[in-house]
């Protein structure tokens, strides 16, 4: 999950797109696709890779946040290549990487190995999840904004449901090297498929407008605009935009340093990335097979055929912010899904606490708060934190908060990716849910306090309210 900076708010609004924008829209958003596969395919292999190589779980939690300290990597070095190469060509270079990393993954000889080449993968990750959204932005009209930020993550979620079926198919179908079960090994390397895919969908995209004026390239970035906007009128509009927002030099640090309200702004953004994930989520979608297993699912197929029933929720219920983000706004929606999130993982957190004897009714019970929480996530704080920390920042600093904000969200899932079965083990299941259910319903006290509602104001105005000294909450008015 990556930063999504906002297309430029200046353009006038278009009545109706152009059918290529949304081809051009799918077809980068096809990395958050691999972001997702890299999320589900190890919730399914890790069990396999456990008995495979002998290791504990400390091992198998090294193994899971490997991915994600290589995305903290891969999001600090992606605005250097953004910048240098062009939006287009990191993204196919991140495709390269998660060819290589997948490959690398694939053959791995043992634990060590595959911690590396996990890591590389994350570096894969990273890049993509930075580049992807801001391509996305700088190409979207600024009326489906919010829409095309939730596309990609929408794309995640299908990713992850994708690999949930994945893990599936070879855990109980396939016959490879005449064993049938799972086999890690195929899990991990499918993703080779739909990396090369989007390097040959993103090869045929063209380069980023913004882009190609920064470089000196307008009258390409001109024929660039004529392709997905209506009348040479509103072309010219958006290219006097980029030129004047490329007036304002990036002083990120220098303004950090010398500005208090653009301080606050930044640590708004941390705090909204650390809200997102201490929601609970990847707690879920890391380890799904255990989790589920908590909730009474023995088997090892009842554990993958309930992650992937948990995948198709997660798709499901994206649409809900898609379709709504921009008609009732971000906090209404982040409210509703604070709730929903905490009372799911309170009711979770109580039944595993009744003991492991529990009726088949309980079990099932927990099933469902599972899914009902992955639907409060999937509606709410998935997409529209990313959708608020593209909006708060100001122009002449965003390259910095965003790079704040985005590494963040790395680091901090990377901690919980790598405490989650220890905390388990600790404090035991049903505690662990608990606690995270408790902070859900604490996040509310945080949104009410310091977030703005962005709904339907001006990045211009946002910025204008931030730098003279407004409260946070009210940036958006």
């Amino acid at each position: 999950m990556a930063y999504v900076p906002p297309a430029s708010s200046g353009a006038a609004i278009q009545a109706k797109n152009k059918p290529i924008v949304y081809f051009v829209g799918f077809t980068a958003a096809l990395a958050g696709l691999l972001f997702g596969l890299d999320i589900g395919v190890i919730s399914g292999a890790e069990q396999f890779i456990q008995a495979d190589f002998k290791i504990s779980d400390a091992d198998i939690s090294a193994i899971v946040s490997a991915l994600l300290w290589g995305a903290v990597l891969g999001t600090f070095i992606s605005g250097y290549f953004a910048k240098s190469l062009g939006r287009r060509k990191t993204i196919l270079l991140s495709a390269v990487l998660f060819v290589l990393g997948s490959i690398a993954c694939a053959f791995a000889p043992n634990h060590h190995v595959l911690i590396l080449a996990r890591f590389f993968l994350g570096i894969a990750v990273g890049m993509a999840s930075f580049t992807a959204p801001l391509y996305l932005s700088e190409v979207a009209p600024q009326n489906i904004r919010g829409a095309m930020i939730s596309m990609y993550q929408l794309m995640i979620t299908v990713g992850i449901v994708v690999a949930f079926g994945s893990n599936t198919y070879f855990a109980e179908y396939a016959v490879i090297d005449g064993q049938t079960g799972g086999h890690w090994r195929w899990m991990l390397g499918i993703i080779v498929i739909p990396a090369a895919i989007m390097f040959a969908g993103v090869y045929f995209l063209p380069e980023s407008p913004r882009w190609l004026v920064l470089k000196g390239f307008r009258d390409q970035a001109v024929k660039v605009l004529q392709m997905l906007m209506h009348g040479d009128e509103a072309v010219a509009r958006e290219i006097a935009d980029i030129e004047e927002g490329l007036k304002v030099k990036q002083q990120g640090l220098g303004l950090f340093m010398a500005n208090k309200f653009f301080r606050n702004a930044v640590f708004l953004g941390v705090g909204l990335q650390v809200i997102q994930q201490l929601t609970g989520i990847n707690v879920i979608m890391y380890y799904a097979p255990r989790v589920l297993g908590e909730a009474g699912f023995s088997s090892v197929s009842q554990q993958l055929w309930g992650t992937v029933i948990i995948g198709i929720t997660n798709v499901l219920a994206t649409f809900i912010a898609i379709a709504f983000v921009d008609k009732l706004g971000r906090k209404p929606i982040m409210y509703a899904g604070f709730i929903t999130m905490g009372v799911a993982m309170v009711t979770v957190g109580i039944i595993f606490n009744s003991g492991s004897d529990r009726s088949s009714a309980l079990d099932l019970a927990a099933m469902v708060s599972l899914l009902i929480f992955i639907v409060g996530f999937a509606m709410s704080a998935g997409p529209i934190i990313w959708i608020l920390c593209s909006e708060i920042y100001p122009l002449a600093a965003r390259d910095f908060g965003v790079t704040c904000s985005t590494a963040t969200n790395w680091i901090v899932n990377a901690i919980v990716g790598a405490t989650f079965l220890q905390l388990m083990s600790g404090i035991g299941a049903g505690n662990t849910f608990l606690l995270y259910g408790g902070m859900n319903i604490l996040f509310i006290i945080y949104f009410l306090l310091f977030v703005p509602e962005t709904k339907g104001v001006s990045l211009e105005k946002i910025e204008s309210n931030l730098l003279s000294g407004i409260p946070l909450r009210k940036i958006g008015r």
